[in-house]
């Protein structure tokens, strides 16, 4: 049986909303940019005698995982995240390695992919079958310690209207297999292959939740919590709500400002708990909608507003829950990170970079292949920055 507790170890009351980041990135061969099959192990142990607990493996074994410790202060946050990402591209570059992120690797073939081997991902295997092989797919989680470790569903149920935004603003899967796939993001249409991914149900209290984790694992179809895969999801190991839904950003910068806009917006949702209060089924469709829009248009494309019963652009969308969760953001000491999402909006996301840098090389070279590499080239020294 699994249940929501507080993790004593974490040692706060979650008032501070303290937030912490998990990145996944694709590891590739320095000349070629190609995604590894195997996973070296003089590069894999260097990494965990220098980053200790901080790194892990992933399902398959050309990816890598970094994660920060909880931290209450964004810039501490922000510069343990780039001392990561700093300390891995050493460690690749002197295994003629390199590392990337974003949600998909635009050359890599599922097919060439090899499992890591432990009991965990042997036994997802197993059950997943081809689903599995094909997750060659890399995100970013943001896990935000909420006062009261209860109120996680409620503000999970709360905070599904929000969730696309967060898919658009860190869109950065426009290729598969080599191909250009017509969305800007993905990874999710992969993802959501899974079983229990997607949006989450509407639970209304933590006992709803316990229940259906009950139901689950009383019939072996889950071992514990971890098996449920959503865009959002209450932690098992933490006090937190963690944030599942955004492609892995190749951009540092763009990490910390849809992790602050994520953080701002628990802390909004519950200081106000009318807000959203009465989500219902007809809200979850819309944001199920809504979600595809944002993998398929990115920050380009415009969300269905029920209320305002019309289409409404995503940079709208976005500038609403700016002046929405501002005066969290400046509680938090975050607003300069916050405001970074112009950036975002003015700039383009990763994919729309990526896309630029595969058409300007198309139309240089004519040639298909150089495009894709000038496309891992951006990727590899981007991710670095």
């Amino acid at each position: 049986m699994e249940r929501i507790t507080m993790d004593d170890s974490r040692g706060t009351s979650g008032g501070d909303y303290r937030i912490g980041i998990e990145e996944e990135y694709f590891v590739v061969e320095a000349e070629s940019k190609g995604a590894l099959r195997r996973m070296p192990p003089s590069f894999w142990d260097r990494a965990k005698s220098e980053l200790g607990p901080s790194v892990t493996g992933e399902m398959l074994q050309s990816q890598i995982e970094v994660m920060t410790r909880p931290h209450a202060d964004t810039s501490a946050a922000r510069d343990e995240l780039r001392g990561l990402r700093r300390t891995l591209g050493k460690i690749a570059q002197d295994h003629d390695l390199a590392f990337f992120a974003s949600g998909t690797h635009p050359t890599a073939s599922w097919q060439g992919a090899k499992r890591t081997p432990t009991q965990r991902y042997d036994g997802l295997m197993h059950d997943l079958q081809m689903l599995g092989e094909r997750n060659l797919l890399c995100g970013m989680h943001v896990h935000v310690e909420l006062p009261d470790p209860d109120q996680r569903i409620d503000v999970m149920r709360r905070i599904l209207p929000y969730l696309p935004v967060f898919v658009a603003l860190a869109t950065s899967s426009p290729f598969w297999e080599s191909k250009r796939t017509g969305l800007m993001g993905y990874r999710l249409a992969a993802y959501d292959e899974l079983p229990r991914t997607g949006l989450p149900e509407l639970f209304e209290t933590a006992k709803d939740y316990n229940d259906y984790i009950e139901a689950l694992v009383a019939a072996r179809a889950i071992r514990d919590s971890s098996y449920v895969w959503w865009a959002i999801r209450p932690s098992q190991k933490h006090p937190t709500l963690e944030l599942r839904a955004p492609d892995s950003c190749t951009r540092l910068e763009d990490s910390i400002a849809i992790a602050t806009l994520y953080r701002a917006l628990v802390r909004h949702l519950v200081r106000d708990p009318k807000r959203n209060a009465s989500v219902d089924a007809v809200d979850r469709a819309i944001a199920t909608e809504n979600k595809w829009r944002a993998q398929r248009y990115g920050i380009h494309g415009s969300f269905v507003d029920r209320h305002a019963k019309q289409a409404v652009p995503v940079a709208q969308a976005v500038e609403m829950l700016i002046d929405m969760v501002s005066e969290d953001a400046a509680a938090l000491d975050s607003l300069d990170e916050l405001l970074q999402l112009r950036t975002i909006l003015n700039g383009g996301t990763s994919a729309d970079v990526q896309i630029a840098v595969y058409q300007e090389a198309a139309h240089r070279t004519g040639n298909r292949n150089e495009a894709l590499r000038a496309v891992k080239t951006w990727l590899a020294h981007a991710s670095a920055q």
